[in-house]
């Protein structure tokens, strides 16, 4: 009763703004918007372009009493025309961006306002759990708000039907992924009397990042996320005999025919159509099981999706994730004073409200979604997708939603693996070099990266052999790596002294 009622609550204030009762009412230019804080904002736009003075917007800039002048930058084009602002000086007052080595640089140059002190008097912004604070900090210095996302994504997505069929249990140790993944390679999951499926396909991406299919299973296995932090001193993980294992287990895939070939060179969405058509069996996804079984659906309608925790020999263990997808920041040569930023903040504190949080989440009642009593019901998604999703992507959102933001209709696949998510949380592994400086790194990252997953492409394509996995460590050191170690051990000694 409580949740309904503060829903009805948020859907009413809402619904008078827009209805010009209120005095935030938008007319598109008349006297009021003069009075409104006016807001210019860089994102990066993925999918199509909402359109001009959408409902969506109306009703954000109506709760917010704010002009917003939102410039869409489609994500292919994002960084490179954020550096090109950040060079020339001309930004918007509000940017989104990621944490990375080139922003870290403009940050300790002053370019953006530092917000950690202003926090406290903003009651929404100051509740976000800290962890999603530090994991953006510069030198112990808090320079944006983060767009929170779950700190730990990795789940197991199956065919849960294939795995009755071949009478197997999902796996936990890297003896029965190899045991999984050959059954749903070989053994006709499909009963077509072909063998044309794979237990897992594998894309260009397999080991880079904290979000790769490597670093998870290894993760699993008890190795380091990312990063092995020992009394100071730090391994990275490839250096590692957990690591290491994991990479024989994809040899072996590879060598026997188990993962698809060409999986060097392949692209996430080559590997979707081949598990959304039926032909691979499991993966370890963060993101919504509900859309493989949707998709899945439509070749194969007796297919069977479900999701459990990635669990290992030590049981249920993740890589913890950086918990944003990206940051907003307040360069300076746009914001002039702290009155300004103060405002932005206020701004931003709203968004976190509930009912903007209904309005992000959902957009407007009746227009994109209904109330159908215990859960909210989306009207139509394709308004859905081009109306509501930009503002979705975009803008800050809770983890959770707040009790008094009513649930939406799912499936329960979709509930199930959401949930995982949240629990996730208790079992994620930190890498410690997370929020650590190394200029050889910020230098020469790429390069060193670059030459260490190829040294493991090809070592599991068989290319090279222990030894010759052993001779690409030392040039990865000789490159740079030592030294990119020494630096994180040395950023980490002066964190700990503060």
């Amino acid at each position: 009763m409580k949740r309904g009622g503060s829903a009805v609550c948020v859907v009413l204030i809402v619904a008078v703004m827009l209805a010009g009762c209120g005095p935030w009412a938008k007319n598109g230019g008349g006297s009021e918007k003069k009075d409104m804080f006016y807001l210019s904002i860089g994102a990066p736009l993925i999918g199509e372009l909402p359109p001009k003075n959408n409902e969506v917007e109306q009703a954000i800039e109506a709760y917010t009493h704010t002009d917003l002048q939102i410039q869409w930058i489609p994500l292919s084009a994002y960084d490179d025309k954020l550096r090109l602002m950040i060079a020339s000086g001309e930004m918007p007052k509000l940017i989104k961006i990621s944490y990375s080595p080139t922003y870290i640089a403009t940050m300790k140059a002053g370019q953006f306002w530092e917000l950690g002190p202003l926090l406290k008097d903003y009651p929404s912004l100051s509740a976000v759990d800290r962890q999603y604070y530090d994991n953006i900090a510069v030198d112990g210095k808090i320079y944006g708000i983060p767009i929170a996302r779950e700190l730990g994504r990795a789940v197991i997505q199956y065919r849960k039907d294939w795995l009755d069929k071949l009478g197997l249990q999902l796996p936990v140790t890297l003896e029965d992924w190899y045991k999984v993944v050959r059954a749903m390679t070989m053994e006709d999951p499909d009963g077509n009397g072909k063998q044309d499926t794979y237990g897992m396909a594998l894309e260009k991406k397999y080991n880079q990042d904290v979000s790769s299919l490597l670093t998870r299973i290894s993760v699993s296995q008890g190795g380091p996320n990312k990063w092995l932090e020992q009394n100071g001193r730090f391994t990275p993980e490839f250096m590692t005999e957990p690591f290491l294992e994991t990479m024989k287990l994809f040899r072996r895939l590879y060598q026997e025919k188990l993962i698809n070939s060409d999986f060097a060179v392949v692209d996430t969405n080559e590997t979707a159509k081949i598990y959304d058509s039926g032909r691979a069996g499991i993966q370890i996804n963060g993101g919504n099981a509900q859309t493989w079984m949707d998709k899945l659906g439509k070749t194969v309608p007796q297919a069977e999706v479900d999701v459990a925790p990635l669990r290992g020999p030590g049981g249920i263990r993740l890589p913890g994730e950086a918990g944003n997808s990206g940051f907003f920041a307040l360069p300076k040569d746009s914001v002039k004073t702290v009155e300004e930023a103060k405002r932005i903040l206020e701004f931003l504190d709203k968004l976190l409200e509930p009912p903007m949080q209904t309005v992000i989440s959902k957009g407007v009642e009746n227009r994109h979604w209904k109330d159908t009593g215990e859960f909210t019901e989306v009207l139509d998604r394709t308004l859905d997708l081009k109306e509501v999703k930009p503002y979705r992507d975009m803008l800050l959102r809770q983890v959770e939603e707040p009790e008094t933001v009513k649930p939406s209709s799912q499936p329960e696949l979709y509930r199930k693996s959401q949930q995982i998510n949240r629990e996730n949380r208790d079992y994620i592994v930190e890498n410690p070099a997370l929020t650590l400086e190394s200029d050889t790194f910020a230098e020469l990252g790429k390069e060193l990266d670059t030459l260490i997953t190829d040294a493991e492409t090809k070592f599991i394509m068989g290319l090279i052999d222990e030894a010759g996995w052993e001779a690409e460590l030392a040039k990865w050191r000789h490159a740079g790596g030592d030294r990119v170690i020494r630096e994180y051990e040395e950023s980490y000694s002066r964190q700990n002294r503060k």
